[in-house]
């Protein structure tokens, strides 16, 4: 939906590549990506569908990149509190020098497993933020009522909500992997969010459209291409996603199939 919502405005949204296995940014096309005419970057972490995750680090290089320009930053992160190994956010408001000039969208529906009540929210300055609302009040009334209710009771009654969710998904992620260790699909890393992206080059040459297609068919496990997330549909690999935010007998359901696969 990003690109939709860019090319509404009148904009032009130029896309850069990522690389498996790791998805970090490509530092060297976003320095030449930038010209006198580009208004925002938009970036996302923990990423969709990659599961990659910046760190405080690669805030900084992107600070250093923006500095002097009146590019606003826009970051997607709605998984920013599913983290594992210890990581923790990069967030950009929480930044010293990106938190003037930029959004950090999140998402209620991610945090407390409820993505159908469609509930999200943005963090950004006084000076954008009367911007944002001022557009905003035009494109949407307000989400239910009672659901606005109970999230705020939540947040105010248990904390330790959100600060237990990498433990959560850590333990499925894990327990997910174990299972597919058997298999031959091969892992990519996992830094965030609650998919696994796997290389089916050794089980086929399909597109990886068609082999989702197959394997949901024959198999009875679904899986997501992820050409349709890149550029062109140019995926950089043969890689599925696959999602562990399930049971854990789903799971191992899941990974019994797809180890005879």
């Amino acid at each position: 939906s990003y690109e939709p919502a860019i090319e509404l405005q009148g904009a032009t949204a130029v896309r850069l590549a990522l690389q498996a296995p790791e998805f970090g940014l490509p530092w060297d096309a976003l320095a030449t990506a930038i010209t006198p005419r580009t208004r925002m970057i938009l970036i996302n972490s923990p990423q969709n569908p990659t599961s990659a995750a910046l760190s405080m680090a690669d805030l900084d290089r992107l600070a250093d990149m923006v500095e002097g320009t009146d590019i606003c930053i826009l970051s997607d992160e709605v998984y920013e509190h599913i983290l594992f190994d210890g990581r923790q956010h990069a967030c950009v408001v929480a930044h010293p020098r990106l938190r003037s000039r930029s959004f950090a969208v999140s998402s209620f529906g991610k945090t407390y497993h409820i993505t159908g009540w469609k509930i999200g929210y943005c963090i950004a300055p006084p000076a954008l933020s009367d911007e944002f609302r001022k557009v905003h009040q035009y494109l949407t009334f307000s989400s239910f009522h009672p659901a606005q209710a109970a999230l705020a009771d939540q947040l105010a009654a248990d904390r330790q909500h959100y600060l237990d969710l990498p433990a959560f998904y850590q333990a499925k992620r894990d327990l997910f992997a174990q299972a597919l260790a058997g298999s031959r699909f091969g892992l990519l890393p996992v830094a965030g969010s609650y998919f696994q992206l796997v290389d089916y080059s050794a089980i086929s040459d399909l597109p990886d459209l068609e082999f989702c297609r197959w394997l949901t068919c024959e198999h009875k496990v679904a899986a997501i291409p992820l050409s349709p997330f890149c550029a062109g549909g140019r995926s950089p690999g043969p890689f599925v996603r696959l999602c562990f935010a399930k049971s854990d007998q789903t799971l191992l359901e899941a990974a019994e199939r797809l180890c005879r696969v």
